[in-house]
């Protein structure tokens, strides 16, 4: 017993003092006179909460570096709940984005600000993140960027949707079927198209989720639709509380 309650304790010391982890600033606030308190999104211990003291003066160096969509390298100490950044440093330039792209990457952050377990590791989505910003700054349309790390994002919190399978029958989902989406179950087949559209605001034709599965949105409809069911899907999680990123700016992701 009492080398168990020292291995413990070992961890708990060891997980007191993060050092040069990978990370990006998902969202940062001002913190008393002087200092900041960021949102880090980190390669193995997920989001960790922290303040950076004295960021805010004008010499410092951290200020200049706590930029969102910058890679970077930091160390934080504590043992509660929101810890101490103690060292950040990079030497990579900050991902430029601008327009509905930035607004894109906003949106993104808000989501990982908003659904992730504190000191939770997530070193896959942390990928499908870096990926997506480096999508959002160059080229890439945005339906497919955004809709990818949604799906990402929420097969990783243990939420993943099927696109495949009915979730009652378990056949698989056809172009010319009605299906309503369930929350934490999947699709359950309502009717054999008749007018070609679904009516009710859970309710998915069949082709569009195939070409949410595919990430084929060539079709305005099968995009609309994707991003329709995207959203139900997240506000499952979300809650009643608005994303500031989608009021702020008046963007429909």
């Amino acid at each position: 017993p009492e080398s168990g309650v020292s291995g413990l304790a070992a961890v708990m010391e060891m997980n007191s003092r993060i050092t040069l982890q990978p990370a990006y600033v998902l969202h940062r606030r001002p913190f008393r006179n002087t200092s900041l308190l960021v949102d880090l999104f980190t390669l193995d211990f997920g989001l960790i909460r922290a303040v950076a003291k004295g960021a805010r003066r004008q010499k410092s160096r951290s200020r200049a570096l706590l930029q969102l969509f910058q890679p970077l390298l930091v160390s934080v100490s504590g043992k509660g709940e929101v810890k101490t950044l103690t060292s950040v440093e990079s030497n990579v330039s900050a991902l430029r984005l601008q327009g509905v792209r930035l607004l894109s990457g906003l949106y993104v952050n808000e989501l990982l600000s908003r659904l992730l377990q504190n000191q939770e590791e997530h070193a896959g989505l942390y990928e499908s993140y870096r990926e997506t910003l480096v999508a959002l700054q160059g080229t890439s349309e945005l339906e497919p960027v955004l809709r990818r790390f949604e799906m990402s994002l929420l097969a990783e919190l243990g939420y993943a949707i099927n696109l495949e399978h009915d979730c009652e029958t378990d056949l698989p989902i056809v172009a010319e079927s009605l299906y309503r989406f369930i929350p934490d179950l999947g699709f359950l087949q309502a009717s054999i198209l008749s007018a070609g559209a679904a009516s009710g605001p859970d309710e998915f034709r069949g082709a569009d989720l195939i070409a949410l599965r595919e990430m084929e949105f060539a079709d305005d409809q099968a995009a609309l639709a994707a991003k329709r069911l995207l959203r139900l899907a997240l506000s499952a999680y979300l809650g009643d509380k608005p994303l500031h990123s989608r009021g702020l700016f008046a963007v429909s992701f």
